[in-house]
């Protein structure tokens, strides 16, 4: 007896940021697997599929929002549910990875959860991770399998080579940690001038730093302040301060993650930025929203590059052409 194997690809999505699972679905011309999912009353998760997942090629999207815990475990038993079930290759799909900034000890006796979430998908059934703008680049290295790491930048470059086209830019990290990006970014908005904010922070003390100095130029320029996540708000807050006090023209940020937590909206919406940019990796509920804030859709870019996989095609050359 023999077969032709089919390939389908089916695409599930967790109940964290349902939006942004619909818009990838629509951009793939697909539609999201039905699904049981409830919480019981001990904050335990049940899922269940409604339909045969016999060998497909299973996504599963997730976006790490808070409860953070109850994202990440709701997806880790959706791909439980996925292996038990047959299901060929899984590949989870997290645009922002949990825990990615426990990616080191700082000092002795500390945890590496960065590394821990990776184990922990692995051992569930994961065969492939696809996440966004990883914190830092080497935690692609934690996962025993396939990571597509994909980049925000050219969806957040694109917005302000349209938006400030006529005006002197100049790209800002905030700190010496991000110069590498910057550089990437100073080169896809056509070779403009880079600086840094010197500054200091205290590991003993999370979600707090102290902007010291300016180091670049960007005297009557429009600063871009470039970073992987705003979580607090209160690196930027101080970053944008001592950049117009510096003599910067106006300040841009644009971040891929909006994780926005506690004060952050209200800092970021009395910084003095003229525009605040970030990507829908993860959701930003209306509340959280302020006048002066974009947030443009990835679900573009994660939907092309499930396509890419799906098809055995290559990822890197959603960002260098024909690699």
């Amino acid at each position: 007896m023999s077969a032709t194997p089919k390939k389908n690809l089916m695409l599930f999505s967790g109940r964290a940021h349902p939006e942004l699972a619909e818009q990838v679905a629509k951009h793939l011309d697909v539609t999201i697997t039905p699904q049981s999912a409830y919480s019981f009353a001990n904050g335990e998760i049940f899922v269940r599929f409604e339909e045969s997942v016999r060998g497909c090629d299973a996504f599963v999207l997730q976006s790490h929002s808070a409860p953070i815990n109850d994202q990440i475990m709701e997806q880790l038993i959706m791909v439980d549910a996925l292996k038990r079930a047959s299901a060929k290759r899984i590949t989870v799909v997290m645009p922002f990875w949990g825990y990615a900034r426990q990616d080191k000890k700082h000092r002795g006796r500390e945890p590496i959860s960065a590394r821990l979430v990776a184990d922990m998908f692995k051992v569930a059934g994961a065969d492939r991770i696809m996440t966004v703008d990883l914190h830092t680049a080497q935690i692609q290295g934690f996962f025993d399998g396939p990571v597509d790491h994909l980049f925000a930048l050219p969806v957040l470059a694109e917005h302000i080579k349209r938006t400030y086209a006529d005006e002197q830019l100049a790209v800002v990290s905030p700190d010496s940690g991000r110069v590498r990006l910057a550089e990437r970014w100073a080169e896809t908005l056509g070779g403009t001038p880079l600086a840094f904010i010197h500054k200091t922070r205290d590991p003993r003390r999370p979600n707090e730093a102290v902007a010291n100095r300016v180091v670049g130029e960007i005297d009557g320029r429009t600063c871009v302040v470039i970073d992987d996540m705003i979580d607090t708000g209160g690196t930027v807050a101080k970053t944008v301060e001592v950049l117009l006090k510096g003599g910067a023209k106006d300040v841009v940020v644009a971040a891929t993650h909006g994780v926005l937590s506690g004060p952050a909206p209200n800092r970021l919406a009395t910084c003095g930025a003229r525009e605040v940019i970030f990507t829908d990796t993860l959701p930003i509920p209306d509340e959280k929203r302020f006048t002066s804030m974009t947030v443009l859709s990835i679900a573009p870019l994660l939907a092309r590059a499930i396509h890419e996989v799906f098809d055995d095609g290559s990822v890197t050359s959603l960002f260098d052409g024909n690699a």
